[in-house]
């Protein structure tokens, strides 16, 4: 059935979206509770009105989102190179020639899965670091449409043990990771504000880069229509190794929060991002 849905044309294909959206959202009201209570924390200068219009347009592209991942599963690179486009692809090509190896930094917004196509436009190998899905049958269909346009899944249970092997062969690798989850209080090594909200931050990414000294880039997606892409990579930083502690994370999140301001409904507000707010560690 799904490599049915992957094979409609475009048309007919958010037609379908349209129709998932009235079950999950209208009939379902999938996490609504969850993604109204994000909105209303992290916009609390805005009405009502105004957070229901977000919520639904949210509610639509999270729909398209889902079904562009199956359209994966056969959508040819031509079509997807016409659909998600990288502006300044010359920025990584840089790299290429100075035969270094990067970290790129992406929160859940927009397309994040049609970015496995970067594979295309680089001779660096493309790793993405990915969650593990208990139901097996799915852990390997997402695996198979991750991976179809060119790129290479790691488990996040392996990141650093697979990124170290990688280094220690000398091989030209971009480490992609999407670090905006919320890591468990217990184990927080870090606590900045989010949206004006306190809450606990993944460090893994900033200690690899560090522990590398490669560059590190942010990449910013932006849907331009239906099925559209555009992104654009901006420099965090060439030196990693040179920041204080936490500098590559508060730099990462400004950029997120920068991002996700501009068009709220492109972002995946069913995370329960400030779940941890009032869990902060106390400062004598």
């Amino acid at each position: 059935m799904l490599w049915f849905i992957s094979k409609l044309p475009f048309p007919i294909f958010y037609k379908v979206s349209d129709f998932v959206y009235f079950i999950v959202y209208r009939l379902i009201g999938y996490r609504k509770k969850v993604v109204r209570g994000n909105l209303k924390l992290a916009f609390p200068d805005k009405n009502e009105i105004e957070i229901r219009i977000i919520e639904k347009k949210f509610y639509h592209h999270l729909c398209d989102l889902f079904l562009e991942m199956i359209k994966s599963l056969s959508i040819s690179k031509e079509e997807m190179q016409k659909r998600f486009k990288f502006k300044n692809i010359e920025v990584l090509k840089a790299y290429e020639n100075q035969n270094k190896s990067v970290v790129l930094l992406c929160g859940h917004y927009a397309s994040y899965e049609w970015l496995m196509s970067l594979g295309y436009q680089i001779r660096h190998n493309g790793y993405a670091v990915y969650q593990p899905i208990n139901n097996k049958y799915f852990d390997r269909l997402v695996k198979k449409i991750r991976t179809r346009h060119g790129a290479f899944l790691i488990s996040r249970y392996d990141t650093t043990k697979t990124i170290l092997q990688k280094y220690r062969e000398g091989e030209l690798a971009l480490y992609g990771l999407a670090i905006d989850q919320s890591p468990m209080p217990s184990r927080a090594k870090y606590w900045r504000e989010f949206f004006g909200i306190e809450v606990p931050v993944f460090v893994g990414a900033e200690k690899i880069a560090k522990g590398l000294n490669c560059p590190v880039l942010f990449l910013d997606i932006q849907k331009i229509k239906r099925g559209y892409y555009e992104t654009s990579f901006s420099v965090i930083s060439e030196e990693p190794k040179d920041l204080p502690d936490y500098e590559i994370t508060d730099r990462f999140t400004e950029l997120l929060e920068a991002q996700i301001k501009k068009k709220p409904e492109y972002y995946l507000w069913t995370h329960k991002r400030f779940k941890h707010k009032d869990k902060a560690p106390k400062i004598n």
